[in-house]
């Protein structure tokens, strides 16, 4: 999934095995630090692996601060509803089990993909709150948007039928 230049396409560089799996490492060193973080994604029918989803805590280094969820999928799993549905597991944890009051994303501003499935989720957007990433050097990784949810705010999960 890290080698996939498609998947990549937001997120900057491809990833070698050996990064991808220090990654991974490092995402479980946090979970376990935290007691919350990333979590496999895979197909229930199939038991595949698919991707992660997750939440994180926001960087130093950027303009604003908080938890911020997010999700990677693999190609193959894209445009069949799986972002958004474990998107919107990952609000219910983090709302229900965290008792976190807001929940944040970001993305490049041209990820619309990612965009769409922060709106589905029923997260908005602020354009005052667009910014460049101070981590990333000039080109079209560095604008990025933000999103926000607070709990509470009726995101998608609220309005299912029981």
């Amino acid at each position: 999934m890290n080698a996939d230049p498609e998947v990549r396409e937001h997120l900057g560089d491809l990833l070698t095995r050996e990064q991808s799996d220090a990654s991974v490492a490092q995402f479980q060193a946090e979970f376990d630090q935290r007691g919350y973080g990333w979590w496999a994604v895979e197909v229930r029918a199939t038991g595949g692996f698919i991707g992660f989803a997750g939440l994180d805590q926001v960087d130093d280094d950027m303009p604003f601060t908080g938890v911020e969820i997010g999700w990677r999928l693999a190609r193959s799993a894209w445009g069949q509803g799986y972002a958004t549905e474990a998107a919107l597991t990952v609000l219910a944890y983090g709302f229900d089990t965290l008792e976190l009051s807001e929940i944040l994303a970001v993305t490049t501003a041209t990820n619309s993909r990612s965009q769409a499935v922060m709106r589905r989720i029923g997260m908005t957007r602020d354009p005052a709150d667009d910014f460049d990433d101070p981590t990333v050097p000039e080109g079209p990784l560095r604008p990025n948007v933000l999103y926000r949810i607070a709990r509470g705010a009726g995101s998608r999960r609220d309005r299912r039928e029981p």
